[in-house]
């Protein structure tokens, strides 16, 4: 949808005094909209709400109008499209149909802010994160009392550092997309480092705008050098192309759209945070399934962290909220019954025996030991979807790159150091210490139940402050795009080609 007019436009027509044939609409107020007139124009029920707790009374002032409409205009800073808002003021035919659009774009305009314009749990079905819960009708009553529209709007959005990070990066990449105008690269021959083209002067500068080469390049010169191949295989990570410093198309076709799909990756990661609660646990693990990176913090600082390997793609790691409450030391593998039937079963007796596994009350049961799937701890969830976390004896894994490998519970690098943390920080480590050396199967309560979210953030801020783009390893932000009416990035992931032994 174009924009329906400019901010000077829509309040120009707002804010004349008659309303005729080719005309503009009169000012919304209280003694030019009848109570019936706004009865009738007030479709959506949110307005209904609205004026129900004004008894059906017209509200927008000139001031109060220009606040809301600056505000909508400022939404590029959250990656927001302010068309989504502004086409519902300024084109009414009449006073009370264009005081209920101003209302009906303020309510719109303040639940975008405040949790989101999509629903995860309608986009990807499992979705428990907790959410941000605002009464934005009741918020919009107050800020017009107060005359402070535009600085309501502005608090419902997070105020948290990555946030903002994540926000000026945004508003960063959208004049760098205006203000660059060089020629897109061509396809051609294959270019491998050291080499020569004629289309490198490009590729350099392609590489420069986007930030993966420091130094201005040489505009004459048509070799491949050492730093442009570094700067490539930076935007091959990126992208989840084989990072071996080759140009082929699909690297140029990542390079040519780099600062765009920059743009929508961010605009998606926004949308994401909208959707978390502003008041988080300062005590809790958080788990980056894009990234598969864990970190516990405590009182808000960060003191464990780790990689991990979570998920495959037809076997996401869900985005969930849940609460760690006991640790489970030489844990045995209750293998699921569809894993069984297809990656166990077939084996036959003889791999079950040398994998320590056997059929207990009609369920494949691998016990603890060695080649243990679950290692050597398993820190059990309170969630209804068998998801947790747990030790692996595949450590190999977790120097890959890609590692989203699994059926959907998430692997923990140096998880005994960890489980070993947590009991200690818990008064229960001699107890813990104890049952892992037993080599038998026990289980030590937690004290204090530390609160889990499994998230899936594609662009975040690194232990430096610095940006990190990633690949789309679960096609997740195509979908998110898709369900907002955005074009997706393009991000692939690719299969490095390790194969990561059985598990959970």
């Amino acid at each position: 949808m174009n924009r329906p007019a400019t901010l000077a436009a829509l309040t120009a027509a707002l804010l004349v005094t008659a309303c005729g044939p080719g005309g503009g609409v009169n000012l919304p107020g209280a003694h030019q909209v009848s109570a019936q007139a706004l009865k009738h124009a007030a479709t959506d029920p949110r307005i209904k709400q609205f004026y129900e707790a004004r008894q059906w009374k017209a509200v927008w002032s000139e001031g109060a109008s220009r606040d809301l409409l600056e505000a909508i205009e400022a939404s590029d800073r959250h990656g927001i499209d302010a068309d989504r808002f502004l086409a519902f003021v300024g084109q009414a035919p009449d006073a009370a149909r264009e005081e209920a659009g101003l209302t009906l774009a303020a309510i719109s305009y303040a639940e975008a802010l405040s949790s989101g314009m999509a629903d995860p749990k309608k986009v990807f079905g499992i979705y428990t994160v907790a959410s941000p819960k605002v009464d934005v009708v009741t918020g919009l009553n107050q800020a017009l009392a107060q005359g402070n529209v535009g600085d309501w709007l502005e608090s419902l959005a997070p105020q948290d550092p990555e946030y903002k990070v994540l926000s000026n990066a945004y508003l960063q990449v959208r004049k760098q997309i205006a203000a660059t105008k060089a020629s897109p690269v061509p396809q051609g021959e294959t270019i491998k480092p050291g080499g020569r083209d004629t289309r490198v002067p490009l590729i350099a500068q392609a590489l420069h705008n986007a930030g993966f080469l420091q130094a201005a390049p040489d505009p004459q010169s048509t070799f491949y050098s050492a730093a442009m191949v570094t700067g490539i295989k930076g935007l091959q990570n990126e992208a989840g192309i084989k990072s071996d410093g080759t140009i082929g198309d699909g690297t140029i076709d990542a390079l040519n759209n780099v600062l765009s799909d920059h743009a929508q990756q961010l605009a998606l990661n926004l949308e994401r945070r909208r959707w978390l609660a502003r008041e988080i646990s300062p005590t809790r693990i958080d788990v980056n399934t894009a990234s598969a990176l864990l970190d516990y913090f405590q009182g808000g600082e960060v003191r464990f962290s780790s990689r991990v390997v979570v998920g495959q793609r037809k076997h996401e790691t869900p985005e969930l909220s849940a609460r760690m409450f006991q640790l489970v030391a030489n844990p045995p593998w209750n293998v699921p019954q569809g894993i069984a039937e297809e990656e166990v079963l077939p084996k036959g007796a003889a791999y079950m025996a040398s994998q320590g596994m056997t059929i207990q009350n009609g369920r494949v049961v691998q016990e603890p030991g060695p080649k243990a799937a679950l290692g050597q701890v398993k820190f059990d969830l309170d969630d209804p979807y068998a998801i947790y976390l747990h030790d692996t004896p595949s450590k190999a894994a977790f120097g890959t790159p890609f590692r989203h490998k699994s059926h959907g519970c998430v692997r923990v690098q140096n998880a005994v150091q960890f489980a070993r943390q947590l009991a200690q920080e818990q008064g229960v480590l001699s107890e813990f210490d104890a049952k892992l050396a037993s080599r038998e199967t026990g289980v030590v309560t937690l004290k204090q139940k530390i609160p889990v979210r499994l998230l899936y953030h594609t662009v975040f801020t690194d232990a430096d402050g610095r940006l990190v783009y990633l690949p789309d390893p679960y096609g997740w932000d195509e979908k998110l795009a898709a369900s907002l009416g955005m074009k997706a990035p393009r991000r692939l992931q690719i299969d490095d080609g390790v194969t990561i032994p059985l598990g959970p």
